[in-house]
């Protein structure tokens, strides 16, 4: 395909992507980290992929928060893209660089693997420069003539930043600002109890992406609220993650192996990769 030919899909997914996040009929993603964990998701019926970049980390060897090299991300997202036909968006921590100048050099990295999405959270920085970061994002977005779909993330409730009858309202503070630098979509992880999904809704004038899990509302319960995207984060991972725990304390522990019980086939994994 052509290079003119490769930006136009680009653009399609994009939009694409941009359009399904629609309040009260959520876009809902079960967070991926690997090809095979995108096309098992894919094949789920979701309208969409999204990574995690925690669950990307462990699977890399690298603890999250900082400690994934980001040409190694960048990889891994470019295997889940070729992997799936669906509209696929990276959740990059910080961007993976220490200025707002090199997160714009990142972001024109991730939309050369084929993403039209990213997650860039504030990690606690300064709201005034975490959103330097979104408009630099943005800024290399449009020069490479991609729309690409941004989530701006506040870390308020998440790290549990100042008083508590405070976070609502920096949390606010923060998005509107990332909606001002350039952000199309919102995410405050860390909120679970309906009034503050509710309040966080109406006072952010952009779709809420909301972190959802065990206690969480369910799907239809979020909708009612309002929300425009519902994602499982590191969920899916970490569930994995625990099946193989419990399948290697059994066989080392009884030398039995009823946690195998329920395991995909061997020509299920293998067939998401032949034909």
């Amino acid at each position: 395909m052509t290079t003119n030919g490769t930006v136009t899909v680009r653009r399609e997914k994009a939009r694409l992507l941009r359009e399904l996040h629609r309040p009260g009929e959520p876009l809902v993603l079960a967070n991926v980290w690997d090809a095979a964990s995108a096309r098992l998701v894919a094949a789920t019926g979701a309208r969409a992929v999204a990574t995690a970049s925690a669950s990307v980390c462990w699977s890399l060897g690298s603890p999250d928060g900082g400690g994934a090299d980001r040409e190694q991300v960048l990889a891994r997202t470019a295997q889940v893209v070729r992997s799936v036909e669906l509209p696929v968006t990276a959740d990059l921590e910080g961007g993976y660089a220490d200025t707002a100048a090199g997160v714009g050099e990142t972001v024109t990295a991730l939309l050369a693997t084929g993403a039209v999405g990213v997650n860039l959270e504030d990690g606690g920085r300064p709201r005034e420069e975490a959103a330097e970061r979104i408009a630099a994002a943005r800024a290399a977005a449009d020069a490479a003539g991609v729309p690409l779909v941004i989530n701006g993330r506040t870390d308020v409730f998440l790290h549990g930043t100042g008083a508590p009858e405070d976070r609502l309202d920096e949390a606010v503070r923060r998005l509107r600002v990332y909606v001002e630098a350039g952000a199309d979509v919102v995410f405050a992880p860390g909120v679970a109890d309906p009034e503050t999904i509710a309040a966080l809704v109406t006072a952010v004038p952009a779709p809420l992406n909301v972190l959802a899990g065990p206690g969480s509302p369910s799907v239809a319960e979020l909708a009612e609220l309002g929300v425009a995207r519902i994602s499982l984060g590191p969920g899916l991972a970490k569930a994995a993650y625990a099946a193989v725990r419990r399948a290697a304390e059994e066989v080392y522990a009884s030398g039995t192996y009823t946690a195998l019980d329920g395991g995909l086939t061997y020509p299920e994994l293998n067939g998401l990769f032949t034909g």
